[in-house]
Order: structure tokens, then C-alpha cells, then sequence
């Protein structure tokens, strides 16, 4: 059964979404809510990055050291080839820092719901790195032109860790910067209290807006 066309829509937010929300100050905050909402009631959405990610799973899997990333943008429709070859250099990058390619597995990461008072937000990173060593690190991965505020890394990397249990056991958060090859953790002073106190608070005005924009 389909739900009325008049049926309002349940405030929810993606990892990404609430992340970029938090980045905004003032007025901005109620555009950007107000965009994805639309977005959700319209049902339109684009990933343009898949087939990067596809691409760079496959180097990690397959440890093939960059050679995936090296012919993507040739694959992917003409207007997505800039946006390629804006990434692929940092990306190589990045994978070469994580040492000899024979010695990481890709791991499998499940998505997870995270509960912020009565926001959902949806916990999806792009996917894990297992180590020769046995450790793991659930990887986020961040395509903007301007690198991640310290801001949104932080509720990137709290809100993983957070439900770290059902993503993928016992391995770390990391958002890596893409374009710029650079990997980002949390900070060991951070107060993780703190910081849920915070996005507890971002996540109520988030809810508020959202009804308004109606």
C-alpha cells in the first residue's frame, strides 16, 4: 500500500547529509534542510561517484595497487570525466600510503541507523580495510572540492564509531579526503559525551526545520 500523497515526511537524514548540515551556520542551516527534503519527497538522487568507488574497491580487493583508478574516467560518460580526474591523483595516493597492496583486504561494512533523539540518521561507510596485522578501519570516503571541516569530520567519525558494532566489529573510523590523499581519525581529546551533546542538539534543530519546511 502506498502512503498518501499528502503523507507527511519523516524527518531522516544520511550520514552525509546530516554531516554537511552541521558544516552550516545561520540561515544556511534551513536551505540546505529544506533541499534535502525536497530531495526525499521528489525521490530523485545521483551518485556520481559509484563507478570511482567500484574502481578503487577493486585495486584493494584485487591488490592491484591503482591500476582500476588509473582507467575510471575513461569508463564513465564524458561530463562525470573531470570529476574523475580531479580524484583519481589523490586516491592513488592514498591507497599507496596504505603500504604493499598484498597486505590489506577489503572488508565488508553493513549500513547502520543511528538515533539522534528522534532523528534517524543513516550510517553507510563506502567500505572496510582489513590489515596483514589484523586491524580494521571502516573508510569514508570525502569527494568535495574543500576539504572536510574539522566539524563534519568529527560528527563523520563519532556517529561510525558510535554504532562501530553493527558497521564492521572492532576496526577504527577513518574519513579519507579524497582529492587531497589524507586520512582523517579522531582526535584523542576529544570528549565523546561532548561531542553526542552536540550533535544531539544539531540533530533537534534538524528535526524542527524539517517541519517547518513543509
Amino acid at each position: 500500500m502506498t502512503a498518501p500523497i499528502n503523507a507527511p515526511l519523516t524527518p531522516y537524514a544520511t550520514l552525509l547529509g546530516f554531516t554537511r548540515y552541521v558544516d552550516r551556520t545561520g540561515p544556511t542551516k534551513a536551505t540546505f534542510v529544506g533541499g534535502l527534503r525536497r530531495q526525499r519527497a521528489s525521490r530523485h538522487g545521483f551518485n556520481p561517484h559509484g563507478q570511482f568507488v567500484k574502481a578503487l574497491k577493486a585495486d584493494i580487493a584485487f591488490h592491484t595497487g591503482g591500476s582500476h583508478l588509473a582507467g575510471v574516467a575513461d569508463l564513465v560518460k564524458p561530463r562525470w570525466r573531470p570529476l574523475y580526474q580531479a580524484l583519481v591523483p589523490g586516491a592513488t595516493a592514498w591507497l599507496e600510503s596504505l603500504g604493499e597492496p598484498a597486505g590489506i583486504e577489503l572488508a565488508q561494512t553493513r549500513d547502520a541507523l543511528a538515533m539522534l533523539g528522534d532523528l534517524p540518521v543513516k550510517i553507510n561507510p563506502h567500505f572496510g580495510i582489513r590489515y596483514a596485522d589484523g586491524h580494521a578501519e571502516a573508510v569514508r570516503l570525502h569527494f568535495d572540492e574543500t576539504p572536510p571541516s574539522e566539524e563534519a569530520a568529527l560528527a563523520t567519525l563519532h556517529l561510525m564509531a558510535r554504532h562501530m558494532d553493527a558497521v564492521l566489529p572492532h576496526a577504527e573510523p577513518v574519513l579519507v579526503d579524497v582529492r587531497r590523499g589524507v586520512t582523517h581519525r579522531t582526535p584523542d581529546h576529544v570528549k565523546p559525551a561532548q561531542v553526542e551533546q552536540w550533535l544531539a542538539g544539531e540533530a533537534a534543530a534538524f528535526r524542527a526545520i524539517w517541519s517547518t519546511a513543509a
